[in-house]
């Protein structure tokens, strides 16, 4: 056999020389672009193993859980955008937004019972005791119903 004749099986060489002998090389898609999310799964996924809450870590955990994160921040993010815009601010939000939505929705102050935002400040709340009596009755008393009122007749 001569030494300038190469023989070929068909396999192809694995690790990195096989990848620039291959051909041109794939761009990496993350595992975030995968799932279609914006919070960094690969991320979680670090943290969960780094933090030991449990001895193995699932690979669909992050995902899940960067998905349930997600839905929270714009869940939280719509409510307090629409807060500022009652609050006729039309670019930021600010703390005091951010407890007003989770305040005001069931839900979220179920979830964040216990938690203070710091420069929140407290939801407007008036005791009805204090209100002076004639308030007391326009707020207990039930709106009637509107009256029809007969119409002009037309002019010529």
């Amino acid at each position: 056999m001569d030494a300038s004749a190469t023989i070929t099986t068909g396999k192809t060489k694995k690790g990195a020389a096989g990848c620039k002998a291959g051909g041109p090389r794939r761009k990496s898609v993350s595992r975030s672009v995968k799932a279609g999310l914006q919070f960094p799964v690969s991320r979680i996924g670090r943290y969960l193993k780094k933090g030991r809450y449990a001895q193995r870590v699932g690979t669909g955990a992050p995902v899940y859980l960067a998905s349930v994160l997600e839905y929270l921040a714009a869940e939280l993010l719509e409510l307090a955008g629409n807060a500022a815009k009652d609050n006729k601010k039309s670019r930021i939000i600010i703390p005091r937004h951010l407890l007003l939505a989770v305040r005001n929705d069931e839900e979220l102050g179920k979830l964040l019972a216990g938690v203070t935002i710091a420069h929140g400040g407290v939801v407007p709340k008036i005791n009805p005791v204090l209100l002076p009596k004639k308030m007391v009755e326009k707020a207990t008393k039930e709106p009637k119903s509107p009256k029809k009122t007969a119409k002009s007749p037309k002019k010529a």
